[in-house]
């Protein structure tokens, strides 16, 4: 066996070295993303995060491994995105009582309910589906945005449109999977007309990486305002109908009612919040426990509301209806028979209702973006 090695891998540093026992691995990282973390272990290269390669989860900053005799090995080690963290018993933040009370006292939620929006299309794309470059309209900011040709499915629309003219002037997302490579392509204001394609910030993601705190960059915006990903957040129809949503969900608020002036991971960009004493981009809100989940009006509002309780919902941007869901024309199941109560099934539940996690530092929003490789 080499000596002992450190290698950098999306935030974390892994150090490799010679176990106990000579034909053993004693593995150990610093904590650059929480955890818990997934150790990989293959015999053809830096192993990717296939389950196949999964050789055990840890809470730990270390992995004693034993294995098979006659290869040389490699090890990768990756924690959760955020939005999969279980915060059941995550600390709340100390200014979650003031923040919730002054949130409740300018209105609560955007429409002064608890609402959802079902206008967000996630599309994906196969290895037939045509690559289509762009021109950048005034809504692409360097370096936070990614020039780069866009999977665009023959079959598709933006949010809030049938297709992908972005007739109605909104934020117009494309938002297209491309499976093969495990990349997710994030546009917004987006806009192909006559054959014409337009569009403002573009955001590629890496669906195999676990990005560090600092995602794309610090200060960097994406097709979201807080820099996040918009796909994961989403919650869709099938996850209703298998009866159980397992990450955290997007949610947004009006300006006036998000703290000016920063934000905290894991968002790492600010749109234009303007309020004191309110949550900052990035917060997470967690439903209390002891919500009384039988009050509810269906099964489909009471598995958002235990996801709530368990993975809480991130704020991700601004505006007037709080949770963000995708839409079901390109789901299997559909909105009508697994949320029968509709968009307005979770107007009982209240801000009061909730808690902000423990956020950490509140990170000065400057807009000086730096791009993480």
């Amino acid at each position: 066996m080499r000596p002992a090695v450190a290698d950098p891998q999306d935030g974390l540093t892994i150090r490799v070295a010679r176990g106990t026992n000579p034909a053993n691995v004693s593995l150990s990282w610093t904590a650059g993303a929480a955890g818990p973390y997934t150790i990989y272990r293959s015999t053809g290269g830096a192993p990717d995060s296939n389950p196949a390669n999964a050789v055990g989860t840890t809470s730990l900053l270390a992995w004693a491994d034993a294995p098979p005799a006659g290869s040389v090995f490699f090890y990768r080690v990756n924690a959760l995105p955020a939005w999969k963290r279980d915060v059941t018993d995550a600390p709340p933040d100390p200014q979650s009582s003031s923040i919730i009370a002054n949130l409740a006292a300018a209105g609560g939620f955007g429409n002064g309910r608890f609402q959802i929006d079902f206008s967000i299309a996630v599309l994906t794309a196969d290895a037939s589906t045509p690559f289509r470059s762009f021109t950048p309209t005034g809504d692409f900011y360097n370096p936070d945005c990614d020039l780069a040709p866009v999977p665009v499915p023959a079959s598709g629309a933006l949010e809030g449109e049938s297709g992908y003219s972005c007739a109605g002037d909104g934020d117009c997302h494309l938002i297209v999977v491309h499976q093969p490579t495990h990349t997710l392509y994030e546009m917004w204001r987006a806009d192909i007309t006559n054959g014409v394609f337009r569009g403002g910030c573009l955001a590629i993601w890496n669906l195999d990486r676990i990005y560090p705190a600092s995602a794309r960059g610090e200060q960097c915006t994406s097709a979201d305002a807080a820099g996040l990903p918009i796909a994961p957040l989403l919650f869709n129809a099938d996850e209703l109908a298998a009866g159980v949503i397992d990450h955290a969900i997007r949610f947004i608020l009006p300006n006036a009612r998000m703290q000016a002036g920063v934000y905290v991971h894991p968002a790492t960009h600010a749109g234009g919040p303007s309020g004191q004493g309110m949550p900052p981009y990035g917060a997470r809100l967690r439903l209390r426990s002891n919500y009384p989940l039988s009050s509810l009006p269906d099964e489909g509002t009471r598995v958002i509301a235990r996801a709530l309780q368990r993975y809480g919902m991130i704020l991700a941007d601004g505006g007037n209806i709080a949770l963000t869901a995708a839409d079901d024309r390109f789901t299997v199941a559909k909105w009508d028979d697994v949320l029968p109560s509709g968009s307005t099934g979770l107007a009982a539940i209240h801000v009061t209702d909730f808690e902000m996690i423990d956020a950490g530092n509140r990170i000065p929003l400057t807009y000086d973006c730096v791009r993480t490789p």
